[in-house]
Parts: structure tokens; sequence; C-alpha cells
């Protein structure tokens, strides 16, 4: 009897002497067109923006948290409301991780102001786009990925998160309440929430963690995988009906991800995210030395990295797919994501602009609304500011993926890469 997977991979051309490719995942709830960007919807829902105007964001999948859900309002809730597309109300294809980075993010990431990516890179960007002095300090909080929690209940309860061989414990930031993931506890509760995308149980080190635990993590992660992969497997309703991806893991180190990536490699998963703490610096080589070590013909997807320039680095290193909070959490402070370049729409300059966020865009907030009329709106703190924002950041990403995935059928990625940061750097 040969077992029909639910997800399924077709790779429709691979540009000569690069792994740039561009494809379609099939899903029981639509496809994807690769390369895309997903749009984070932790709580089931991206932050400030009505999922009936995600068609005409371009938005083609999503990514959910398990451990936000599993909070509130509870994975068997959402069981019975019909799994998250019902109960959210979209249609097409839903992720959703595993709560490992949480294991990241309260436990040794907490109090540190560390994030996925190394916070030096971050402020070596160009300031003539972003704030700088305390705004700009801002930012790079904003940007870490860190949930801020109450000190007070930090401190009652130690470490928010614990980590052991099994698992790891952990209180919740909202009321205090002790709670427990395992391997197989975090693939029970996906099963419920009934993503099309599921990510097996890992554990997401900090940056500046010393090698000896990146590789203690490493090999724990890949234990907690194989667990993770035979509690999916054993469900048989939901093997039928849900792809499960392996996140590889290592830091920063070249010889743990590619370790990471072989010993992957050799379990049966759908595909595979890569997860974990990179420098912008290196990120390019070790994506193509990760990518090297995973089976070709299955689906690669960046976890929790996707600004525009990440999003070349990575369809050059052969990346499907990507995903990133900040489209939405700029927006939320008044960045723009415009042609050329990033900018606050917030500065005084744009108090009389009646132009577009961005010249040129169709995203519906550009067709119909000034920068001045938006400037006001964030001055006067009226919400419709962030969420027209938010649409515009997102269009923007979707948009742009759209546009690479084309030059990559045309045979002209390399010319439209540059001739696009060229002018994205001004």
């Amino acid at each position: 009897m040969v077992c029909v997977r639910p997800i399924n991979f077709k790779i429709e051309r691979e540009l000569p002497h690069s792994r740039a490719r561009v494809g379609v995942l099939t899903t029981p709830h639509g496809t994807i067109e690769t390369p895309s960007f997903t749009v984070v919807a932790t709580k089931a829902t991206a932050k400030g923006v009505d999922q009936a105007v995600w068609p005409a964001l371009g938005v083609q999948g999503i990514i959910a948290n398990t451990y936000h859900l599993y909070l509130s309002p509870g994975e068997d809730l959402v069981e019975r409301m019909g799994g998250l597309h019902k109960f959210m109300n979209f249609a097409g294809p839903i992720m959703t991780d595993s709560g490992g980075f949480q294991v990241f993010s309260l436990g040794t990431g907490y109090g540190k102001k560390v994030s996925k990516v190394d916070g030096s890179q971050i402020a070596a960007d160009d300031g003539k786009t972003w704030p700088s002095g305390p705004e700009r300090r801002q930012q790079e909080l904003s940007a870490s990925n860190i949930a801020v929690y109450d000190e007070d209940l930090a401190t009652s309860h130690g470490r928010l998160a614990i980590v052991d061989e099994e698992g790891v414990s952990f209180t919740s930031h909202v009321d205090g309440t002790l709670h427990r993931f395992t391997a197989e506890r975090s693939i029970e509760i996906q099963h419920k929430l009934g993503a099309d995308i599921i990510y097996v149980f890992d554990e997401c080190t900090a940056p500046d963690e010393p090698y000896e635990y990146q590789k203690e993590a490493m090999e724990r992660t890949h234990r907690w995988a194989d667990r993770s992969l035979k509690a999916h497997r054993q469900n048989i309703a939901a093997n039928a009906k849900q792809g499960i991806y392996g996140i590889v893991q290592g830091g920063r180190h070249e010889d743990l991800r590619i370790e990471s990536a072989q010993t992957l490699a050799a379990m049966d998963f759908d595909g595979y995210g890569i997860g974990g703490s990179f420098s912008k610096w290196d990120i390019l080589g070790i994506l193509e030395k990760v990518n090297a070590e995973l089976p070709k013909e299955k689906p690669r997807h960046l976890l929790g990295i996707g600004e525009p320039e990440d999003i070349f680095i990575g369809v050059a290193a052969g990346i499907d797919t990507f995903d990133c909070v900040l489209p939405t959490r700029n927006g939320r402070t008044g960045g723009v994501y415009a042609q050329s370049g990033k900018y606050q729409v917030t500065a005084a300059v744009y108090k009389e602009d009646e132009g577009p966020l961005d010249e040129g865009c169709e995203c519906p907030t550009c067709q119909n609304y000034t920068r001045a009329y938006i400037h006001h709106l964030f001055r006067t703190k009226e919400m419709l500011g962030l969420v027209l924002l938010s649409q515009h950041n997102i269009y923007f990403l979707t948009t742009l993926c759209k546009n690479i995935r084309e030059s990559i059928l045309n045979g002209t990625f390399e010319s439209y890469r540059d001739e696009f940061l060229s002018a994205y750097k001004k």
C-alpha cells in the first residue's frame, strides 16, 4: 500500500550555477508558488490586517504560533471550532511552528535582549533610513523577536523556561501558571490546531551561546525531531492531512549546521525549516552548505528571517519560503518598505507629502492614501495608520517574492537582484 503524502513539492525551474529555484508547494488547502513570503499570524491573526484583504495583498500562506494558541484559546477549543482554517476563516495553507522558539525567548534568551539574528548586525544597518538615538534603540529591540514580560512574574518563577532532555517546563507569560512541552505534546497540540504543515519541537539557542552548548542543543533537537516524527507518523489521521518539517539547528557554526542538515536529511520529513541564530554576514555561506545536504526534492523554509536583502540571499541559496514578523511590527511603528529603501513615515518631512508610501506600488494603501494622511494618523495615534502601513509592508514583500519568481523563470534573477538592491540602498 502506497502512502500518499499531504504535502507535495514540484520544482519548475532551477537556475544554472545557482541554487535559486521556483516551484509549487501543494497542501490540502491550496498551493503556494515559490519563492514566497509567508505571513506571520502568531495568534491566528496578522496583527492589524483583516483576513478579507489578504488576497489583495498577495498572501498565499501563513504561519501561526503553537505556544500562543496553546495558551489562548487552547488547542481543544480550536479543534472544536473545526481547526485553524475554519476558526480564523482562512482557506489557504497554514503552518504552525512547534513552540520551540519559546524555549529560547522565555528561557536562555529572556532578559538578554538577544535574537536569532546577531544584534550587532541590526545596529550596522544604514541609519539614514531608520531612526537613530533612543528611537533607534526601540527599533532594535522591536526587531529582536524577544517578547517582553512582566519582571515580577519572571522573577517569582525563576527562569520562565527550563530545558531538560525530555522537554521544557515553562511558566505562562499571561498568568504565571506552570506548563510542560515535550516533542510528543507539541505534535499533539499541532494535530488539534490542524495546520497543513507542522514543525518538530526544537531548541533555538541564542547567537551568543558557546559552541559546546550549541552542539548540545543541536543534538537534543535531533532527538526531539525523531520523537516528533514518530509521534506524527503514528497518528494515521493526522499523517494523512498534515505534513511535518524538520528544523536544522547549530547556531552560526558551519560544522554544526552541516551535521544537523545531514542528520535530518536521513529522516523522512516532508520538508525542512532552517531556524536558529545567524549573523547576516555569514548567512549566505551557511545556507548554501546546509541546502547542499538537504534533499533537493523537498521544500525549505527559512524561519523568522525575511527582510528584502535576506530574501535575495535565501533564494540564491535555495530557500523556497520565508516568514518574518517585521512587516507588521515595523508597520505598527511607522516603518515603511519602499523601492528606494526603508524609511519612517512619522518623520516631519512627510507631513505635507501628497505621494503614496511607495511610488508605483499597487497595494490598496498606496492606491488610496497619501504619506501626509498616514503621517497624520500616526501623529494622532489613530489605529488606522498602523493597519494601512502593515498592509503595505506585507504587499511589498509578497510582491518582491512574486517578482523574484518571475525573474528566475525568465533567467534574469541576478540582474533583477542587483537592480533592486542598488535602488533599495539609496
